[in-house]
């Protein structure tokens, strides 16, 4: 039997006489606040000191295609993934974008622009990160349409796949479903916002046209807004850096300059033997207690699904490991919309329906703080026993 921890009232309440009972659990968006304590016992290791009279120019270096990228970032980028092993990055453009969402949005218009008829199908396999639809369809643009789900698709004409490994939201190992390898007009964009050895076993070192990574899911630090793209082909990465010169005419010069100190932190420790010192291995541990106490909740219930997830052989840490993504697919076995049954016990989650799929499942973030993490844990452990 789980033993859950009696959960405190979550930190950001600001009304103290309201009863435990009564308070939202909010676990429908994946803020990352799990990390908190760890760089809490960092201390001042990735204090960045900025001046008045730092950072004032829109360039950075004229010399790279994307000019606004700090070249103290891009040289921590190719190292961290030099030391973790999960992306190749030689011989390739680095895009920097105000989070992987723009960045997103920045290859979709540039494979679009570059196509040769309009409007140009986008897709993701069900079930899928509900944030692409509004990505797609929020400007209404004549050059792409959001087509839906992958794996009904079977229009003519030029296509963008979207494959998020691991899948959000249900941690899955994703490659391309509609496949097709000899249509010029095929175009793929990868999002490895989760592929990190914390997450996931890093089973290769990841090499496609264009591959999406965030400093918010790697570190916890969302607030910074920063993500980049690695992109083989010179004219896709002008594209996307055209397009963010117009949307917000380069990115945060104070955010890179952070996220630069912090993934350099990152590489600095990652070949450590130390939890406590080793953000992968204090975040794998954390991820994996995390999922041990959700897992051991829905077994003492007849009510509720999880998926599993096979073991692989991670690069990274030298044996075979099992995944703990970032958000739990919870389902349920009876038919009723989970989501509202959720929210009647005052716990928020994104519904199944958001992510192309149905109301018998939810997504469940699991980097929330501990203490709304527990009260989460307790009433679903309530809602089972009714």
């Amino acid at each position: 039997m789980v033993k859950l921890e009696n959960p405190k009232k979550p930190e950001n309440v600001s009304n103290k006489n309201i009863p435990l009972s009564d308070f939202v659990v909010n676990l429908d968006h994946g803020d990352p606040t799990a990390y908190e304590e760890y760089w809490r016992k960092m201390g001042d290791r990735c204090t960045v000191t900025i001046r008045g009279c730092d950072l004032m120019s829109y360039f950075s270096d004229m010399t790279n295609l994307c000019w606004f990228l700090e070249p103290e970032l891009e040289d921590a980028i190719k190292n961290l993934h030099g030391a973790v092993g999960n992306a190749a990055t030689e011989d390739r453009y680095i895009v920097v974008g105000t989070g992987s969402t723009q960045l997103c949005q920045a290859a979709i218009h540039a494979l679009s622009s570059l196509a040769g008829t309009n409007p140009v199908s986008v897709v993701a396999a069900a079930p899928f990160y509900s944030t692409y639809v509004e990505e797609t369809t929020y400007v209404r643009s004549g050059m792409y349409n959001w087509e839906g789900d992958a794996w009904s698709f079977d229009k003519k004409g030029p296509y963008i796949e979207l494959v998020t490994s691991p899948n959000n939201p249900d941690g899955t190992i994703r490659e391309t479903v509609v496949n097709r390898p000899d249509d010029d007009e095929a175009k793929v964009i990868h999002d490895f916002a989760y592929y990190w050895p914390h997450y996931t076993p890093i089973t290769r070192r990841q090499d496609h046209d264009i591959m999406l990574f965030t400093f918010s899911k790697i570190t916890g630090h969302a607030g910074s807004r920063i993500g980049w793209a690695l992109v083989k082909d010179k004219e896709v990465a002008k594209k996307m850096v055209g397009y963010i010169i117009v949307n917000s005419i380069g990115v945060s010069k104070e955010s890179q300059v952070r996220t630069a100190k912090i993934l350099n932190v990152l590489k600095e420790t990652c070949k450590s033997e130390s939890e406590s010192e080793n953000f992968f291995k204090y975040g794998r541990e954390m991820m994996k207690d995390r999922w041990e106490k959700l897992r051991e909740v829905v077994k003492e219930s007849d009510a509720f699904t999880l998926p599993k997830y096979p073991e692989a052989f991670c690069n990274y840490f030298g044996k075979s490991l099992e995944s703990y993504p970032a958000f739990a697919w919870l389902g349920t076995k009876e038919e009723t919309d989970l989501a509202s049954e959720l929210r009647r016990h005052k716990v928020l989650c994104r519904a199944g329906e958001r992510c192309g799929s149905d109301k018998k499942h939810v997504r469940v973030s699991m980097l929330s703080r501990e203490d709304d993490f527990n009260a989460f844990l307790e009433r679903l452990a309530n809602m089972k026993a009714h």
